[in-house]
Parts: C-alpha cells; structure tokens; sequence
C-alpha cells in the first residue's frame, strides 16, 4: 500500500511538539527519511542521515533511541525539560541499561510524566532513554522504587566480551 497523501514531515513535528514540548520540531531538519506502514500507510518511524531517532508508539507516544535523544538534546533547550540527571554513583548502571531509583534522582525535568519518554543525562552527555514509571513530582519525593525503567543504554548489556 503507498503511503498516505499527507505532509509526513509536518505531521513529525506536531507530533515531537506535542510529546516533547512545544518548540522542539524547530531542530528538526528539511531532510527527515521515514519508513511507513505497508498495510495501513502510517509513518512508522523517522530517521536523520540514516541515524533512526524515534518510532511513532500506538499510543500516541514516541519511542526515542539514544541517537534521537543526543540529537534533541544537542538542538533543543526546550528538550532539556524531558530529561532526568542521575547520582553521580547510579551513572555506570543507568548506561548499561539498568533501571534508575528515585533516591538516585538529581534533578527531573517539568515535562517528565509516568509513561512519557525520557532521557537520562550526565551533564550533556545523553547516557540512556527509558520510561518514567513515576512523574517528576513524585520522583523527587519518593527514596524507593523505580523511578525509570531504561529501554536503551549507551552500554548495552547484551554485548559480552570475550577475553
């Protein structure tokens, strides 16, 4: 089936503007590549000089890789509000794709939601995306639980070396 006759690079950015804040999509560059549904037509997700930055969830939210996160991060203030900064000490085992606790919490950006897409900084540095189980109030008031649950980490754990 071809993809359906709408503007796919307009329709990206309302949708960044909406789950990420609005001013966002302003990165966002003219030259976006997306991959679309063969059997409905619906963008699936979209990527940048062949570097996959989110997928478009059926719920309505996006699913960020950790590409998609430096690059917002990189281009965006306004993205810095969809962030987390973790304890110096948790940073190792957040980048390796562990869940991060709320006692580990430093900071938590306005825009961080229980469910919302978010990702987790050391400095500028993006080390991890995962998803808030938690809201940014309640993160910074709770000492246990999981405050995130990591999806990707710059360290995967799946990859054992071999001495």
């Amino acid at each position: 089936m071809n993809p359906l006759p709408i503007d796919a690079r307009g329709k990206v950015a309302r949708h960044v503007d909406a789950v990420l804040g609005a001013g966002v999509s302003e990165a966002l560059p003219v030259d976006l590549t997306f991959e679309f549904s063969r059997k409905t037509g619906r963008i699936k997700n979209f990527a940048i000089d062949g570097s996959l930055i989110a997928t478009l969830r059926t719920d309505g939210g996006l699913a960020l890789t950790v590409e998609g996160a430096k690059f917002f991060a990189s281009n965006s203030p306004v993205f810095k509000e969809n962030c987390v900064i973790p304890a110096k000490d948790a940073i190792p085992f957040v980048s390796e794709g562990r869940s991060l606790f709320c006692r580990h919490v430093q900071w938590c950006g306005s825009n961080v939601k229980a469910g919302s897409d978010v990702a987790v900084l050391d400095g500028d540095n993006v080390i991890a995306v995962g998803i808030a189980v938690l809201p940014a109030s309640l993160m910074a008031r709770f000492s246990k639980g999981v405050a995130l649950k990591i999806r990707e980490g710059i360290k995967g754990r799946t990859v054992q070396q071999v001495a």
